[in-house]
């Protein structure tokens, strides 16, 4: 009996030792084989030995949570000592039902329920089969996407002659999985897909926002409030004013670049507005370009036309506030003393052991930078946003961005006493992927965590 329980220890041990973790589920459509090993005990007026099961399991799941699922073992026993019965080979054969309960996650707790039977072959002329019904439950721990350490316990009820026996077999062994389908993600603006095994599968990636910011610099992001005549990109008179801070900015720092984006309401086609911001920030560049002496390499204009708005195109207000130009300027964290903008946005470049969300201490430098920030100007606000790849389910990696989001947010105020309410968190799951998921060097890119500061400087 030792070494039948010495076997179930070592067999899991030796496998979370030599496999990597990760994070998987069970797939809708999936087939599964599922080679085990254990014990079988006899309970009561059996009289048997408790002996090794040797078994395997043939499963297909309907949903991510259902699962239909044949088993066949094989108990060679003996009978106990003052018992009349030499060796015996028992053979169970049924036919389960599984439920998985939280089937996105790497450990996928189960239960199951079947019907089959039990045939019983011994020394001499003994044969004899029993109808069995068996329930019980397990857990499966995925150790890649395609295989599952798989712990079982069952309790088998047979029958034979209007009498019952009892037994239970407990078990321990690997699910392979083959196919599937994953499910389509709750609906969002923008679903993004769950996991795609290759480049050429992706969606193409979208432009990457120009706000988006790279470690190692800051975003100075500010917002131009022009009048353009109506189907007309040149810069009225009265709205130049509003450049000069720009370049003067440009000017005294050098190295930076900036991307100049144009914006629209929704008054006219998709394809009019494209077109018309474009043009507009083509000539808030020209401008800078022709009348502040900016190199013009140092500068990119991009048209979004109304697919951005930051208000409601419902009321005069708020097209007004969609027709604007952003421009976002690159800077090196060296620029320190410069007043802010309405926004400073800064990627923190911090690493997040698998399916963990807590900042390690080496990171401390790292947040610094926002704390520092915030602290010389205790006007700001700041929003935390959390980012993931694509590995695991959608509702999955959308909590896990939020808790990261979070910790970093408890980070900041607990080591450096920025007020709770000047910080708000926010988690995007994989839906804003600035790589390909489906290299190492892409998903680490969009594992993420970005600081967008909003600079309310009282005058």
């Amino acid at each position: 009996m030792k070494k039948y329980l010495l076997l179930l220890v070592l067999v899991p041990a030796l496998l979370f030792t030599l496999l990597p973790q990760a994070r998987a589920e069970i797939k809708a459509q999936s087939f599964s084989l599922s080679p085990f090993v254990g014990g079988y005990t006899f309970i009561g007026k059996e009289h048997l030995e408790t002996a090794p099961a040797f078994g395997l399991r043939g499963g297909y799941n309907f949903t991510p949570h259902f699962g239909l699922e044949a088993v066949f073992d094989y108990i060679p026993t003996e009978g106990k000592r003052n018992s009349n019965i030499g060796e015996l080979d028992a053979y169970n054969y049924h036919l389960d039902m599984l439920y998985h309960f939280m089937p996105d996650r790497q450990l996928v707790p189960y239960v199951a329920a079947g019907f089959g039977g039990q045939s019983r072959e011994a020394s001499g002329p003994f044969e004899t089969t029993r109808s069995a019904f068996n329930y019980g439950a397990g857990v499966k721990y995925f150790l890649t996407e395609a295989m599952a350490l798989r712990g079982d316990l069952r309790h088998l009820i047979l029958r034979e002659d209007g009498e019952s026996f009892h037994n239970l077999e407990y078990s321990v062994g690997l699910d392979f999985m083959f196919g599937g389908v994953k499910e389509a993600p709750a609906a969002v603006a923008k679903p993004a897909p769950v996991v795609q095994p290759a480049p050429a599968e992706e969606p193409p990636l979208e432009a990457v926002p120009a706000a988006e910011p790279t470690p190692g610099h800051y975003k100075y992001c500010v917002t131009l409030h022009g009048e353009f005549d109506i189907d007309k990109a040149a810069i009225r008179q009265e709205d130049k004013e509003q450049i000069a801070p720009v370049c003067e900015f440009m000017k005294q720092y050098p190295t930076t670049t900036a991307v100049i984006e144009g914006h629209t309401d929704n008054v006219g086609t998709p394809e009019y507005n494209l077109d018309l911001s474009k043009r507009r920030a083509q000539a808030v560049v020209d401008y800078m370009v022709a009348n502040c002496g900016i190199d013009r390499s140092r500068l990119e204009a991009r048209g979004f036309g109304m697919a951005r708005p930051v208000a409601s195109n419902a009321t005069d207000e708020g097209r007004q506030a969609n027709r604007r130009i952003e421009a976002i300027i690159d800077c090196a964290f060296d620029v320190k003393e410069v007043k802010p903008p309405e926004r400073l946005c800064m990627a923190l470049v911090v690493e997040f052991d698998t399916g963990k969300a807590d900042i390690k201490p080496q990171y401390k430098d790292e947040m610094a930078k926002v704390a520092d920030y915030m602290k010389k100007y205790p006007t700001t606000t700041a929003i935390i946003e959390g980012h993931t790849d694509n590995v695991g389910g959608y509702e999955y990696n959308m909590k896990l961005s939020r808790e990261r989001a979070e910790s970093a947010v408890r980070y900041l105020v607990d080591n450096f006493g920025i007020e709770k309410g000047r910080l708000t968190a926010k988690g995007y799951g994989y839906t804003r992927r600035v790589a390909y998921n489906s290299t190492a060097e892409g998903r680490a890119k969009n594992r993420r965590i970005n600081a967008i500061i909003d600079c309310v400087v009282t005058k």
